[in-house]
This record gives C-alpha cells, structure tokens and sequence, in this order.
C-alpha cells in the first residue's frame, strides 16, 4: 500500500487529505502516477499539473515527472508554499 497526502488546495479537490491505495504495477513515476490519479478524477489530474506542484517521496522533495515512485510507501503533492 502507497498512502497518498494532498495538502493546501488539492487536498480540497481531493475531498480528502489521505488516500491509501494499490499502485498498479504499471506506474513507476510521478508522471504516471499523476496521469493515473486523472484518470480517475479529471479535476484533481488537472490540479496536479498545475505548475508549482511539489511532490514528496518518503519525506524527499522529488520534482519531476521521471521521479521514480516504485516501492515507495508515501508520496505527497503540495501546492507552491507562501509565506512571510
């Protein structure tokens, strides 16, 4: 099992903070697992497009559509971060 987090605003399009979920074993990086997850709900597929979007794997800021998501126990997306 793979817990998927979605903070900020996606976790809003998400209707939840928290999915556990299966990956299939065709999905081996960010960029599938993105298409994946649109696959399903073309509205949280298109937020996770959106530029800006970081992706955590086990706790590691990972960017990048070729990132590997194989094996991983824990991926986070988050929305750019503002502060001050």
């Amino acid at each position: 099992m793979t817990r998927l987090l979605f903070f900020g605003r996606l976790r809003d399009v998400a209707g939840q903070g928290e999915r556990l979920v299966d990956l299939p074993a065709h999905i081996g990086t960010v960029g599938e697992l993105r298409a994946w997850l649109a696959d399903d709900d073309a509205v949280l597929g298109a937020a996770l497009q959106a530029g800006g979007i970081h992706v955590v794997v086990d706790q590691v800021i990972r960017n990048g559509a070729a990132v590997s998501v194989r094996g991983a126990r824990e991926i986070a997306f988050m929305p750019p971060l503002s502060g001050g």
